[in-house]
């Protein structure tokens, strides 16, 4: 059973995204960065005879897209992920999902990257971006750098996406940058490539916001407030689009989850997903069209998500007025 159901917009209290604050100083294992969560696959299941498998977009997006051998992908995936770890032990870190450029999985990305490359007016925030691999993915199908921005809260994962893509020189005009989506004050401008523009700068510029693996880091007023940052970014007019995808579960409600800050993480259902939108539209006197779907198996997520019923919640989120 879940902690408690998202029941109304009163469901827990405010919280921020100052890094002191996640999990990592309630639960001493993601403190001290142990590999012994549940969540962390042993670099040794990655090599051998019986090694499983790492992500098979991953992997030929670092062939194709960057170059390496194959020989060398794994050691290179390994050697960033045991770096990546000591910065905070996240769940994609541990899992390898950080090399999956997941934004190709989504029935809209046809349509999505088609608009980048016939209009280089579009542009599209990868919220939350971890090492940027979706960007890294859009930029191989095609679309151009510049309509492509990034940020992430933690400037050390902006770093080592450079480093695990090798092309800090050569992705010339995609925008990167550090910032707390939660944040009152400026946010934290920094480029690695082609230039970068705090959060506030863009309010009012930005056609697509993609978030993937990123509300749920959240609570239910912080994910209101998230997406009212989002609406804020995103052009004022019909048609302006939000999608992603994230752990949601067939009983909504939040559940025990250490790494996340407060040491829960809040899983939509449909239903619990709409009605966040809907009060994010009364908020901000606007209109969202939300779909949305529960996928997955349930034993995909037993590894190391005990409670709940928990499943993939893939959504997006088109302005209606």
């Amino acid at each position: 059973m879940p902690l408690s159901p998202p029941a109304s917009p009163t469901l827990n209290a405010p919280t921020t995204t100052t890094e002191d604050e996640e999990g990592e100083e309630e639960d001493p294992a993601i403190k001290s960065r142990s590999t012994n969560l549940s969540w962390y696959a042993p670099s040794s299941a990655f090599v051998g005879p019986n090694a499983r498998a790492i992500s098979a977009a991953g992997r030929a997006l670092l062939e194709n897209y960057s170059g390496i051998a194959p020989e060398d992908v794994v050691a290179h995936v390994l050697e960033i992920r045991r770096r990546a770890w000591a910065h905070f032990p996240y769940p994609c870190i541990g899992q390898l999902k950080f090399l999956s450029p997941e934004i190709a999985l989504s029935p809209l990305y046809p349509f999505i990257l088609s608009r980048l490359i016939s209009d280089p007016s579009t542009t599209l925030l990868d919220l939350g971006c971890c090492f940027a691999q979706d960007i890294r993915q859009l930029v191989l199908s095609g679309a151009p750098p510049a309509s492509l921005y990034a940020c992430d809260l933690r400037p050390e994962f902006l770093e080592l996406g450079f480093e695990l893509f090798r092309d800090r020189g050569t992705l010339v005009g995609a925008h990167f940058f550090v910032a707390d989506v939660l944040g009152d004050g400026e946010d934290a401008s920094v480029s690695s490539a082609g230039g970068g523009d705090g959060l506030r700068e863009l309010e009012g510029k930005i056609d697509v916001v993609y978030a993937a693996n990123f509300l749920h880091l959240f609570g239910w007023e912080d994910q209101v407030r998230v997406c009212k940052r989002i609406v804020r970014l995103l052009r004022p007019r019909k048609g302006s689009l939000v999608f992603g995808r994230q752990v949601g579960d067939l009983e909504a409600g939040e559940y025990r989850h250490p790494s996340n800050k407060g040491g829960v993480m809040l899983r939509h259902d449909g239903a619990s997903f709409e009605r966040m939108w809907r009060l994010v539209g009364e908020e901000t006197g606007t209109r969202w069209g939300v779909r949305s779907s529960l996928v997955g198996g349930e034993m995909e997520w037993r590894e190391w998500m005990k409670e709940g019923r928990a499943r993939r919640l893939v959504w997006e989120v088109e302005r209606e007025e």
